[in-house]
């Protein structure tokens, strides 16, 4: 896979690790004698959530080759994010504590725990919420906690609404502080309407103890944690190196994954190639490092490299235009190897009312059924205008 030309990009390919051997350190001394876009540099470094470690690695290596206003604005932000994320954990340490105390059991993941067990450091990584894993019964209950300290609901259900969307939806979110914590809530790694079956009660089973902030909480298997971040880069189709990069560095940080068992579960689950495609992309943008075997399955797989192809050429393009209707459904239908997979996508997403429809359409619980004829129409106008937007 060829890297993007610009030398901005380089540069954040190049940083975007935690580990810098001698031989990428010279790399990286060698490309900032070019005439770099100093504006550009740290406007893809905050976009794509790499600007810690851009600003770790050239501070370390050359920060003499850093225009001085440049790096001071790299650094400002290193320092704001760091008091950030150590608020942040505190609050996550709180809530745990809290859900801990009513007999909730849940499971933080991502933000504060991934940047302290995977890239050593809470500051490296910057996460603008926290994602806390829940059972699905436990949910009304947890919401009811997080309700208690001045958290708010993005959304405001009837009871039927709250129904479906558990049954139909993966995440809750939540707000206090005026939007500066967030909270989202979490029973399954994907929407029912992707039809993956990563069965949340088998990640639960396998859970084991994450240290964290001088304690030790729940955390996933490193055979789960990367079937987990694949997905959740695949249901952001890969829109930011960051997505990329943790990926990565759950390969260099776990040298002993159970590779067959990262295959068989992601076979099993229909995710085989969203999996395979997240493993290329790490490997081939930022260097993992793959197993012979794994490596092979990569390469002999057309559509996962056709896939990644198309990640490389729209993962550092200025946003100018709003993305065409239906672009985000084909690359998902595509990172999907089976095909009945792809048809229950496509009719669960055409079916499955949500929380825009029921704002759309108010209608009281006792007409809730009217929302399944409905949601075609306000799908069709959706796209007609989303068409005629892109065309102008």
């Amino acid at each position: 896979m060829s890297h993007s030309k610009r030398p901005e990009a380089d540069l954040l390919l190049r940083c975007a690790r935690t580990c810098m051997d001698e031989d990428r350190a010279a790399q990286l001394r060698a490309l900032l004698l070019q005439d770099l876009d100093w504006d550009c540099v740290l406007r893809m470094a905050l976009r794509h959530g790499v600007m810690p470690l851009l600003y770790v690695h050239l501070n370390a290596i050359c920060p003499e080759a850093v225009p001085r206003s440049a790096f001071e604005r790299m650094q400002d932000c290193f320092h704001a994010n760091a008091r950030r994320n150590l608020f942040l954990a505190a609050q996550l340490l709180h809530l745990l504590n809290l859900f801990e105390a009513n007999s909730i059991p849940a499971a933080p993941y991502k933000g504060p725990v991934l940047a302290v067990s995977v890239y050593g450091d809470l500051a490296f990584r910057p996460f603008t919420d926290l994602d806390i894993f829940v059972h699905k019964h436990n949910v009304p209950k947890a919401k009811e906690i997080l309700i208690s300290q001045g958290y708010q609901m993005d959304r405001r259900l009837t009871a039927a609404q709250e129904a479906a969307y558990l049954e139909s939806q993966c995440e809750v979110h939540s707000w206090c502080d005026g939007g500066r914590i967030r909270v989202e809530l979490q029973w399954a790694i994907a929407p029912r309407c992707y039809g993956l079956s990563l069965d949340p009660e088998g990640l639960w089973e396998r859970l084991s103890g994450v240290s964290f902030a001088g304690t030790t909480v729940r955390g996933f298997s490193p055979e789960d944690s990367i079937l987990i971040h694949c997905v959740h880069g695949y249901k952001h189709c890969w829109e930011r190196l960051g997505l990329i990069c943790d990926v990565a560095e759950l390969i260099r940080a776990h040298p002993e994954m159970n590779w067959e068992r990262v295959m068989e579960r992601s076979k099993m689950s229909g995710s085989e190639r969203i999996t395979l495609l997240g493993l290329c992309l790490a490997n081939d943008l930022l260097g993992a490092g793959l197993p012979e075997r794994v490596a092979r399955k990569v390469r002999d797989e057309p559509a996962v490299k056709w896939l990644a192809r198309q990640v490389e050429i729209k993962l550092f393009q200025e946003p100018s235009r709003p993305p065409r209707p239906f672009d985000g459904l084909r690359f998902r239908l595509r990172a999907r190897e089976r095909w009945r997979d792809r048809v229950f996508y496509c009719l669960r997403r055409a079916i499955t009312t949500t929380a825009d429809d029921w704002a759309f359409f108010p209608l009281p619980d006792s007409l809730f059924p009217l929302y399944y004829p409905l949601r075609p129409i306000r799908l069709v106008g959706k796209c007609g205008v989303a068409a005629f937007v892109t065309k102008r």
